[in-house]
């Protein structure tokens, strides 16, 4: 490629020779190691943002990757960035600006008219400190999974060798993204038939006790009608035990394997639950996700689906509504998952007045059996549960969590 007028320096390809060739055949090799692995991706995004930066020539750079829901790409790394940038870019629409061109054209994109980034974003840096850059996606089967803007000081074009690198790069660590997420589904399926095979054993084991009871309901039928008090009050008591066992482990069967996760995620778990609800119980749902990009390892994806299946249960079973609500949305640094009716909670059941005039739990919510485990499953997460009445009737139900971290590997 042709130099770009004002341009001060040569390209990187020039001034390092045969450096940033060993430089790509590194990177290259530890990508291709880690395609069949389970390493953290955005680590490895990470490890590998100095390498691209020098490769580029550039002074600074950021690593971005698809959000949940296909519209945007989250920052999850970046190197010598000032702070104003990292907090107005933490997301980006997929297809703004230069960024979207590159993408969409499918290559490795080089700007030097950054006026488009500057006005969009209104950061000086991209009218002072940044005179050029470059666009890497990284793609798997020409979807964009995410990308590295890399940021140069000076005005140059790029090598057609080092854009063809990384394009090669960018397709590598597309690959190891694709298999990043079939080996999170894949957990996601061993995490289901895992909870399944649990459920299967515990089924087994209730139906042993329900034929032990049925044959001393014999017994006791006999021991009754040859009016053998003494038989009679065993049998009884072999039958009581029974019974307590079996409901203790039909309720842990319904409690927490009731229903099977999703293997495409939280997200598309809790939309096809919704979807349901109404046929299934005669009561209708309202379903606002507010979440752009729902960031939770499989095990919290979990824990916070069962919350949300035991509340809408408890819903059914003892609310008396005709609507429920289920909301998500961060506020803050903090997750939080909404369940509400327009039921009977309103007579007082869940919330009551204390002396000093605030509000408090009612003490019966403490022997709440389905509660107590939705609350052990917020802890897990790391959260807490909180009950109350709605002002015009019904109750809301929130499970507020700690947002995992969103950006790692900045540096000054």
């Amino acid at each position: 490629m042709r130099a770009a007028k004002g341009a001060q320096r040569q390209a990187p390809a020039d001034e390092a020779g045969g450096g940033y060739k060993l430089q790509a055949l590194h990177i290259l090799s530890e990508v291709t190691t880690n395609l069949a692995g389970d390493s953290d991706i955005e680590e490895l995004l990470g490890r590998f943002l100095a390498t691209m930066v020098r490769l580029a020539g550039a002074q600074a750079g950021a690593v971005r990757l698809l959000t949940s829901d296909g519209a945007h790409l989250r920052l999850v790394g970046s190197l010598g960035l000032p702070g104003d940038f990292l907090a107005r870019e933490q997301l980006m629409p997929l297809g703004c600006g230069s960024c979207g061109v590159a993408m969409r054209e499918n290559r490795t994109g080089f700007s030097i008219d950054l006026h488009d980034c500057a006005q969009i974003t209104g950061l000086s840096f991209f009218a002072g400190a940044c005179q050029a850059m470059v666009v890497v996606p990284l793609l798997y089967r020409g979807k964009v999974l995410g990308a590295y803007n890399l940021f140069l000081a000076e005005r140059f074009e790029l090598p057609e060798e080092v854009a063809l690198l990384f394009r090669s790069i960018g397709e590598h660590l597309g690959m190891a993204l694709e298999n990043v997420r079939l080996t999170r589904e894949n957990l996601r399926i061993t995490l289901m038939n895992e909870r399944q095979m649990m459920a299967n054993e515990v089924h087994d084991s209730l139906a042993q006790t329900l034929a032990y009871m049925k044959m001393r309901m014999a017994l006791l039928q006999d021991a009754l009608r040859d009016a053998q008090a003494e038989r009679a009050d065993k049998y009884a008591g072999d039958v009581s035990q029974a019974l307590d066992d079996a409901y203790t482990g039909l309720r842990q069967l319904i409690t927490q394997y009731r229903n099977r996760m999703d293997p495409l995620g939280l997200t598309h778990a809790l939309t096809e639950m919704a979807a349901r609800f109404p046929e299934r119980t005669g009561i209708d749902i309202e379903f606002d996700d507010k979440i752009v990009d729902f960031n939770l390892s499989v095990d919290q994806e979990a824990q916070v689906f069962y919350i949300v299946q035991e509340a809408l249960a408890n819903i059914v079973r003892h609310s008396g509504a005709d609507l429920a609500r289920l909301t998500l949305e961060q506020v803050d640094d903090h997750y939080q998952v909404i369940v509400e009716d327009n039921g009977k909670g309103g007579q007082g059941f869940f919330v009551v007045a204390n002396p000093l005039g605030s509000f408090e739990e009612h003490p019966r919510l403490q022997d709440h059996f389905g509660l107590s485990i939705m609350r052990e499953r917020a802890q897990r997460l790391g959260g807490r549960i909180d009950v109350a009445n709605l002002p015009a009737g019904g109750v809301r139900m929130r499970l507020s969590f700690p947002v995992l971290s969103a950006t790692r590997w900045i540096a000054p």
